[in-house]
Order: structure tokens, then C-alpha cells, then sequence
């Protein structure tokens, strides 16, 4: 099943049954509203603080996975999620109130291929029939967190990105109908020695580009037998950045054929500078776009790299640079794995 240093090969095609979305009002009128289960008005979602509205998010994109499937609640083994703020507590709280059996993950804005990979890895070696992956943001909450409160209002460059208020959630299970997951790409800490905590899709590309060219290499196979490539949260830079470094390794990956889900979620004229950011935004695009792209019949096969940056509001104010990571996992359509 391991192939090469860092790839994973799942032979028995672990498939994802179903997935739940969850968006926020600014997401309500961005470029894909189509493809949340759940829409809200209110960026509060009637409590007390955004960190408890996104982890009401999360139960609702749980809820909405296993709703959308033949399954009940009690056939689920195992979930496992992770979020950006305070020892993940909003995916923690979440995983109170759903009372399932819990692996609780931090990889930032890759947390949600992580999740899935090891979704994926539990199942494949039959160590579950059924496993909830998903993660979600909050812009409010992870502005204050990392940056500055919003109400702050202060400027932000050019360069910066806007969090996605939002969850997504998957339903992989051993059997079932739907897309499978093929294999998965574990990414390593690449850290370039950027600071900036307003520029992470510069920090972020090289990681990108580094998991990308090791899942090619491990896999032995070209760019071209994806449909597309998609990245997580890379934004308008980071995708240009990953871009170039992508050509100077003589790597062919074609323009057309490399999406970033920062660039899906959200309109011309939204006011998100680089584009989208956040543990959802992979979650949400992939989830609740790209796979009913592939539902459709659009797409048979994608390569999904979740971006993350590993700093943190300590290591910004120690004035370190930011590290970062990305997993890949490989996600291919036409499955009736009964």
C-alpha cells in the first residue's frame, strides 16, 4: 500500500458516500451557493461567539453528510476533523454533541486532506465500515485569532486572503456508491522563511509544489491523467507562485488544469483581495463543488492539495517564519464498490 516514501495506494478503494456543506451569508452570494446544503443569514448563527457558531457549522455539515446517505448516526466509527482555532476546540465541542469516537487533527488549512487521507488509510486496512473527515472556519473567529478582530477594520495589503465562514464534511465508508478515494500523498513541513502572516499563499506554494512533485514521482504517472489539480487555498499569488516553480522543475501541469479552491468560492467583486482562505475553503470546494463536478460527469479524476500554514499567534510574535505543508489526496469517479 506505501508507495514510495509518502504515498499511500488504497487498493480497496475506500468510497465517499456522501458530504455535507455549510456556508455563511457572505458565501450565500459568492460564486458557487449551489454547492452548500446549508445556508445562513447570520454570521453569529444565534450564539454567543463566532467560535461556537463554527462549531455549529460542523455538527450541521456532519449532520448533513450522514442525512445525505443511507447510514444512521450510530454506524459511524470514527470522526476525525481539526480547525484553526484554540487547541481546535470548535471540531472538539462539535465532537461532544455528535458522540462518536474522535481523532482530533491540527494541519491548518490542510486539515481537511489530512482528515480524509487517514479516513481513507483507516478504512482500507478494514479498520472501520464507516468514518465522518471534515473540518471548518470562521472569518471572524480565525481574524481575531491570527490577525485582527474585524471590527478592528483595519487595512489589510493586497496579498491577504479572507477565511471562509463555513464546514464541509465527508462520509467515506468501505462500501457504497460514489467517488473513491485512490490514494493519498502525506505532505512534509516546507518552510522558506517567510513572515508575513498577510501573504500565506507565497508561504504556502512551495509546499504545494513540493507534494504535488512527490505524488507524481511516487506515483509514476503525468500530470495530464488528472482531470484537474486543486489547491486548497493558495489565492490568486500563491497559485501563480506554485505555478512557476511547477515549470522551472519541468513539471507539465497545464494552467487550465490547476484550480485553486480560493479562486471557486467566491464572485468578481467580493472584497476578498487574493482570493479565499481557511480550513474550509479546501472543504467546501471540494466537497460541495468539485465533487458534484464529478457527480455530474465533468470530472473523472482530480488530485486535490490541501495548503496549510503551521504558525501560530505565539510564533508570529516570536518573529518566526512560517512553516507550512500540504497533503494530496486523489479522488476518482464511477464507483459502485458493493
Amino acid at each position: 500500500m506505501l508507495t514510495g516514501h509518502r504515498t499511500w495506494i488504497f487498493n480497496n478503494q475506500p468510497v465517499i458516500i456522501s458530504t455535507g456543506t455549510v456556508g455563511g451569508p457572505f458565501e450565500a452570494n459568492g460564486n458557487i451557493p449551489e454547492a452548500f446544503d446549508i445556508l445562513h443569514d447570520d454570521m453569529w448563527l444565534k450564539q454567543s461567539s463566532f467560535e461556537k457558531a463554527q462549531r455549529i457549522m460542523m455538527e450541521e455539515a456532519c449532520q448533513a453528510a450522514i442525512k445525505n446517505s443511507l447510514i444512521q448516526k450510530e454506524q459511524v466509527k470514527f470522526f476525525i476533523s481539526g480547525d484553526l482555532i484554540n487547541q481546535i476546540t470548535p471540531s472538539s465541542f462539535a465532537a461532544k454533541t455528535l458522540d462518536v469516537p474522535y481523532f482530533g487533527l491540527f494541519s491548518a488549512c490542510a486539515t481537511s486532506m489530512e482528515s480524509l487521507a487517514l479516513a481513507a488509510f483507516i478504512i482500507n486496512g478494514d479498520g472501520a465500515d464507516y468514518i465522518l473527515s471534515g473540518t471548518a472556519s470562521h472569518n471572524a473567529a480565525t481574524e481575531k485569532q491570527f490577525r485582527y478582530p474585524t471590527e478592528y477594520g483595519g487595512q489589510k495589503p493586497p496579498t491577504s486572503q479572507w477565511t471562509v465562514t463555513g464546514a464541509g464534511c465527508a462520509l467515506v465508508a468501505k462500501n457504497g456508491i460514489g467517488p473513491t478515494v485512490t490514494s493519498a500523498t502525506i505532505g512534509k513541513v516546507v518552510d522558506m522563511g517567510l513572515s508575513d502572516p498577510f501573504n500565506m499563499g507565497a508561504a504556502m506554494a512551495p509546499a504545494a509544489v513540493d507534494t504535488i512533485e512527490t505524488h507524481l514521482r511516487e506515483r509514476d504517472i503525468d500530470p495530464s491523467y488528472y482531470d484537474l489539480i486543486i489547491t486548497g487555498d493558495l489565492g490568486h499569488i500563491g497559485r501563480e507562485i506554485s505555478l512557476d516553480m511547477l515549470r522551472e522543475k519541468n513539471i507539465p501541469v497545464q494552467e487550465e488544469n490547476y484550480q485553486d479552491c480560493g479562486l471557486t468560492i467566491y464572485r468578481e467583486g467580493q472584497p476578498v483581495l487574493s482570493g479565499a482562505s481557511g480550513t474550509a475553503s479546501s472543504a467546501v470546494g471540494v466537497y460541495g463543488h468539485f465533487l458534484k463536478l464529478m457527480k455530474d460527469e465533468q470530472l473523472s479524476r482530480i488530485l486535490v492539495v490541501a495548503t496549510g500554514s503551521l504558525h501560530s499567534p505565539l510564533s508570529i510574535q516570536q518573529n518566526d517564519s512560517i512553516p507550512c505543508i500540504a497533503h494530496a489526496v486523489s479522488i476518482e469517479s464511477g464507483s459502485d464498490n458493493q
